[in-house]
């Protein structure tokens, strides 16, 4: 089986490199026998939210796997409306609830909603429920510095983690430094551009995919890797699971990393966190 390398997480935990997203995977069959061959692969990292709407269907995969609890790292997000004090617990037993699991291995809040000025007090709910064992790693998605900043003015925990669109055409540079600095990992989602930023068809990933008989995508998650970023590539698809997985048996150059690092930036798919407040 191929072998994931494990990442360091600030609070003592590990997470594996690469997992699966189900972002946009239907709730039923799909997203249920998208997990189950995630996980026939050698998958065991799986990343949902509750907005998604699939995580009962994330929960019968796991159970139907026979894979024993401990090995699985799963986790899953408060969305933007359960956010604040006495909304955080219920979201998360709810997420519990549908999974069928007793905790979770990372529990992340899905926005910053700026607008709303609610992830100090959101955190902290985040921080007794991760006290009581039912999360065991706390973390944030697509927080930029300045959200960052905010909870480490108030002295809290530092987050394990920030979860953000990121990919060739979008470098996240400002981020990624400040996570290095923080000691928080950085989690690529939307790897390879997603629907309306994709990078497969770039000329420069096309020439390294002939380079070294790998695909587009595969280049693109083999980047990732050698970055020191955990991917999490979402696909609904048997064949292209495996394919995205199959990134342990080849090297990028430092030429290579400089020719992809070069093809642009700024180029963002999904929403601007600074904008986004839909809860």
């Amino acid at each position: 089986m191929t072998h994931v390398p494990d990442i360091a997480l600030n609070d003592g935990n590990t997470i594996p490199q690469i997992g699966l997203g189900v972002w946009q995977a239907e709730n039923g069959a799909q997203t249920q026998e998208a997990v189950e061959a995630a996980l026939k692969a050698g998958y065991r990292h799986i990343d949902t939210a509750a907005v998604y709407k699939n995580e009962d269907s994330v929960g019968a995969a796991i159970t139907a796997s026979g894979v024993p609890r401990e090995e699985l790292f799963i986790t899953t997000k408060l969305w933007n409306s359960d956010q604040g004090e006495g909304n955080v617990r219920p979201a998360l037993e709810k997420s519990l609830e549908r999974l069928g699991l007793s905790y979770v291995d990372l529990y992340l809040i899905h926005w910053p909603m700026p607008a709303r000025d609610l992830i100090v007090e959101t955190w902290k709910e985040l921080e007794v429920l991760k006290s009581e064992g039912l999360i065991r790693s706390i973390g944030v998605s697509n927080f930029r510095v300045e959200d960052l900043e905010k909870l480490a003015s108030e002295g809290l925990t530092t987050p394990v983690l920030n979860q953000i669109e990121l990919h060739p055409g979008l470098l996240q540079t400002e981020l990624r430094d400040y996570g290095k600095a923080h000691d928080i990992r950085i989690e690529s989602w939307s790897p390879i551009g997603g629907s309306r930023g994709s990078v497969l068809d770039n000329p420069v990933l096309i020439e390294l995919a002939n380079k070294h008989g790998k695909s587009t995508a595969q280049i693109a998650i083999r980047w990732h890797i050698q970055n020191n970023l955990i991917v999490i590539p979402k696909s609904v698809k048997e064949e292209r699971i495996q394919e995205n997985f199959d990134v342990f048996d080849f090297e990028l150059s430092p030429e290579d990393i400089t020719a992809i690092n070069d093809i642009g930036d700024n180029n963002r798919s999904g929403p601007d966190p600074a904008t986004m407040n839909i809860s």
